[in-house]
Order: C-alpha cells, then sequence, then structure tokens
C-alpha cells in the first residue's frame, strides 16, 4: 500500500520556515552580495542596517501567509477537484517562495536577490500559463511538468535582455506579463468549451486584484511616492499580489468536471 502524502499545509510550513530562516540567514551573513542598488527605482529610499527597504521587504510577508492559506484550504478540499492535491501542494509552495524572494533583493539591493526576485515571478507566472494550456490542451501531468520548465526557461532568456522595455522596464518583467495575459486568454477559452464546471468569478477577483496592483506599480515607479515613508506603493503591490495569487488558486481548487 503506498504510503499517504503528507498534509499540504505541513509540507508548505517547511517550505516557509525553510526559505524564511534561509533568508535571514543570508542577509546576515551577507551571501547575497553587496548592495548593487537592485529595486532602487522602486521608491522606498535605502536604510542602513541589515534591511535596506524596510516596507518593500516585509509586506513580503503577505505571500507567505497567502501560500499558507492556500495549502489549509487544499489539505481540507473534496475530491473530484480537477487541481490534484499533489499539484495545489506545489502551488502553495510557489506562492510561499515569493515572499523571500523578493524579499532578498529589497532587503539587500543586491544582485543576486534580484535574480531570486525575478525567478520567484516567473514560477509563479509560468504556472498560471502551463496549468491553464494543460487543461485547454486537454494534456497529462507530463505535459504540464513540460510546458511549466518552458515557461521558466523562457522568461529567464527573457530576462538576460538589459535593454530598456517601454513601460515594465525590464524585458524580463515583459515575459512575466506576457504569461498572465496568455493564462488569462487560455482560461477564458477553456470556461467557454463548458467541459469543466467552474467559479469563474474566482478569476475575475484574482485578475482585479492584480490589476489594480498593477496599477499602483506603474504609479509608485512613475514617481508618485514618498520615498521616506513607510507606506510605500510597492509594498501594496506586493499584497494585492498575494490576495491575487490566493485567488488564483480558488478558481483553480473550484474547477470539477461538468
Amino acid at each position: 500500500m503506498p504510503r499517504p502524502l503528507a498534509h499540504p499545509l505541513v509540507v508548505t510550513s517547511a517550505v516557509a520556515v525553510v526559505s524564511v530562516a534561509a533568508l535571514v540567514l543570508a542577509v546576515w551573513q551577507g551571501w547575497l552580495g553587496p548592495d548593487v542598488g537592485r529595486g532602487a527605482d522602486f521608491c522606498e529610499a535605502p536604510h542602513d542596517g541589515w534591511v535596506r527597504q524596510p516596507a518593500n521587504t516585509l509586506s513580503n510577508a503577505g505571500f507567505v501567509v497567502a501560500g499558507l492559506l492556500v495549502a489549509r484550504h487544499a489539505g481540507g478540499a473534496p475530491r473530484g477537484a480537477v487541481l490534484s492535491r499533489p499539484v495545489a501542494t506545489f502551488l502553495a509552495c510557489v506562492v510561499v517562495l515569493l515572499g523571500p524572494a523578493s524579499a532578498a533583493m529589497h532587503a539587500t539591493q543586491s544582485e543576486w536577490g534580484g535574480h531570486l526576485d525575478m525567478l520567484s515571478m516567473y514560477l509563479v507566472a509560468g504556472f498560471a500559463a502551463a496549468w491553464a494550456w494543460t487543461r485547454w490542451a486537454r494534456r497529462g501531468p507530463a505535459a504540464f511538468a513540460g510546458a511549466y520548465l518552458l515557461c521558466v526557461a523562457g522568461c529567464e532568456l527573457a530576462g538576460l535582455w538589459r535593454g530598456q522595455v517601454p513601460v515594465v522596464h525590464y524585458a524580463g518583467n515583459l515575459a512575466f506579463g506576457l504569461l498572465l495575459v496568455a493564462a488569462v486568454g487560455l482560461e477564458t477559452l477553456a470556461w467557454r468549451r463548458g467541459e469543466t464546471v467552474i467559479r469563474f468569478r474566482h478569476g475575475v477577483v484574482a485578475l482585479t486584484a492584480m490589476l489594480v496592483a498593477f496599477a499602483i506599480w506603474l504609479l509608485s515607479n512613475a514617481g508618485w511616492c514618498d520615498p521616506h515613508s513607510l507606506l510605500q506603493g510597492h509594498a501594496l503591490w506586493h499584497l494585492l499580489c498575494a490576495v491575487a495569487a490566493y485567488w488564483l488558486y480558488r478558481f483553480y481548487a473550484s474547477e470539477r468536471r461538468a
């Protein structure tokens, strides 16, 4: 008899504890490298001490909370969902990792911190695009894994180009956004096909939170902010993105075969 899988909340909590502890240790020991100004364009003025941008750093706790809420819900989800428990657990862990990965950049403004921040964005956008494509194309777990790796690798390759991109500034940000747009399009096509029953309003909540977050991101980057305040638009971007990630999971978790 196969051993039962660990409860999603147990797995995700372990990931949260280990990743946050690793972040604290890395910042304390300076393992992420010197301050090179990564993330300095997100308004908040750098502070002395370990944490260079306190508001933009601590607001990433929202992702950890959101990931744990995803795991808690996944542990009690009824049978028959299209989103399997292992995939839901994986998503919960990805959402949790957004927190310490983004905090790594804002706490240190280091090059490695910036890489971790972008990678975490690619991981969650890659999930959204790959999961949408898998269901729309009626493919299985192996196809999802392949599509997911392809999405993340594509973003990493795009991020190697250092030229300036209109509006979002950076090619990696553009790749992240394009994956989310692709996910919305594929989710809409799959929903209109009517092969499954899904609470589409959950997806609307997630999309609305993401769009409001993006508007705040644009305004903050355009200078509508006080660099010396703890009330930072980019911090609010983090919190709203955490809300979007949670409701995106609830959208997935609501899907049943028609």
